[in-house]
């Protein structure tokens, strides 16, 4: 069993005819994600890879093929039309894979998607990968394994990383999330860590933090209060120096806030082991799985 995905889920990709949307729609249809359609606007009559039918609007394609999960490749000016297209077509779940995406146009989008029962996941990420379920983004499958472990993550990189080490410790995934690092998301850790706790099947998690924001320390006090499930956790940036940007928008310390000492603090107050280096987050799992 997977969070969010199922054997019902049924996805439209919007950007399918460009080159990065091309390519992974590729992907996601050779993993056997059940891509029915793309949208392509003034591509409409087209057909991607000569079987999934390309349309002009997100409405065609939840009409003909009754999609209700859309993956989008679209540039950043774009990226906020495209999600408001498909949460008014329908979509219940909507993957935004575009970096760039200006904040002040995630501002707007947030309570919109709330209006209409929406999970955005993203923007700026690579997506999620249900092995064995499907693959919605950019994750790649070859480093995955069916089995009880859950993973989100702020950082995509480190994503495939701990994945790649998971499967190689023989722990294999129930979902491997990456939600993305910009200051406005659709999904958070909180969202990620309540549904991985609801999950039977999955029996314990990895989560992946970076600098800046609260996210962490938030999640850690749920985890305390509610998760009796074995937790380990990783911060990125711990050398980035205070005021500077490194790489995700959010990924900023200011005003002594938000810094890997006090989210490291945070989650060992939980009970949750910290890893020093990506390397070490197997191990420690491994060590408190046994307990």
């Amino acid at each position: 069993m997977a969070i969010f995905v199922d054997d019902s889920t049924k996805v439209v990709v919007q950007g399918i005819t460009g080159r990065d949307g091309g390519f992974h729609s590729s992907e996601m249809l050779a993993y056997g994600t059940k891509v029915l359609a793309g949208v392509t606007p003034g591509r409409g009559g087209q057909k991607f890879q000569d079987t999934v039918p390309v349309y002009d609007t997100v409405k065609e394609a939840v009409t003909n093929h009754g999609v209700n999960t859309s993956v989008i490749f679209v540039p950043p000016f774009g990226a906020a039309g495209a999600i408001y297209e498909a949460a008014d077509a329908g979509c219940k779940l909507i993957v935004c894979i575009t970096e760039g995406v200006p904040t002040v146009d995630m501002v707007k989008v947030m309570p919109y998607l709330e209006e209409r029962g929406a999970r955005l996941i993203g923007p700026n990420c690579p997506g999620l990968l249900a092995p064995g379920i499907a693959k919605l983004g950019i994750l790649p499958t070859s480093i995955v394994k069916e089995g009880p472990v859950g993973l989100v993550s702020r950082s995509g990189t480190l994503t495939y990383e701990v994945v790649y080490q998971l499967s190689a410790a023989g722990l294999g995934q129930t979902t491997c999330l990456g939600i993305g690092g910009d200051p406005v998301i659709g999904t958070t850790f909180m969202d990620a860590i309540i549904a991985f706790n609801e999950d039977p099947k999955t029996e314990a998690f990895v989560m992946i933090g970076e600098i800046g924001g609260d996210a962490e320390e938030q999640a850690a006090e749920y985890i305390k209060a509610n998760v009796k499930k074995p937790v380990v956790s990783f911060i990125a940036g711990q050398t980035a120096p205070a005021g500077k940007k490194m790489g995700h928008a959010g990924a900023i310390v200011s005003g002594g806030s938000g810094t890997a000492a006090e989210k490291k603090k945070a989650l060992e107050a939980a009970g949750i082991p910290v890893a020093e280096r990506p390397m070490d987050i197997v191990p420690a799992l491994q060590e408190i799985w046994k307990k």
